[in-house]
């Protein structure tokens, strides 16, 4: 069984940064792309960044510039630093990882993490 946990959610004030982490846990050979989603209240979930196993990163237009994902594969975990936040930044955000486990690639969530962003 494969778990992901995300911690360094909160609430900052605008231009204020945050470090989101995820790390997982379990039996696995590998993991391939990790990225990070978020969900606001109303809206659909989107994808922030996502990053490969090689270190490729892509992220959407409207945190370009200001935030940056990264990720440790010896410890098998992923980051994002959010910098200069918006109050539309606000929303809950998950970790998502596509696991390799005996030889299949399973698609593993966090249980997603509050950030709030006050104007």
């Amino acid at each position: 069984q494969v778990q992901l946990v995300e911690s360094g959610g909160g609430l900052v004030q605008a231009g204020e940064s945050l470090r989101l982490s995820c790390a997982a846990s379990g039996r696995f050979f590998s993991i391939n792309v990790m990225d990070w989603y978020r969900q606001a209240p109303g809206k659909q979930r989107e994808l922030v960044a996502a990053i490969t196993s090689g270190g490729s990163a892509n992220y959407a237009d409207s945190v370009k510039g200001r935030f940056t994902i990264s990720r440790d594969n010896a410890k098998s975990t992923l980051l994002l630093q959010m910098n200069s936040l918006k109050p539309e930044d606000t929303a809950v955000y998950y970790c998502h990882m596509e696991v390799v486990v005996r030889g299949l690639t399973y698609s593993y969530w966090g249980q997603g993490t509050q950030v709030t962003v006050s104007s």
